[in-house]
């Protein structure tokens, strides 16, 4: 098939979706089912990062392991309030931001500092 038949298949889907009756909560609906699967791909990827990584997890310091886990516990708190944080304006998304920036700055100190004293 084309490449211009394939993008016009997704033209009607969209059309469809917004032109038919009942067409938004579908789209709602599947939006969600979307979120909520990627949410569980996000889990299970953490798991299995985790499973694979216990024993250098447990090898860092207990401030190192703190830290850790508190960034990922903000990021997952953050990702949980986008919408909240989305609707209280350019504040809210300046909010998200910084959330997410302070979680990943969590995160990569205690990468930088496992690899100095693993080197």
């Amino acid at each position: 098939m084309p490449l211009w038949g394939k993008f016009g298949i997704i033209a009607l889907v969209a059309l469809a979706l917004t032109a038919l009756p009942g067409g938004n909560t579908t789209l709602n609906a599947v939006l969600t089912v979307l979120t909520v699967a990627f949410f569980v791909v996000i889990g299970m990827l953490g798991v299995r990062i985790f499973r694979q990584n216990r024993t250098t997890i447990e090898s860092l310091e207990e401030r190192q392991r703190l830290v850790l886990y508190g960034s990922v516990g903000l990021a997952f708190l953050t990702f949980t309030a986008t919408n909240r944080l989305f609707d209280a304006g350019g504040f809210g998304v300046l909010a998200w931001l910084v959330l997410l920036g302070l979680a990943t700055y969590g995160v990569f100190w205690v990468w930088t500092q496992y690899r100095k004293y693993a080197i």
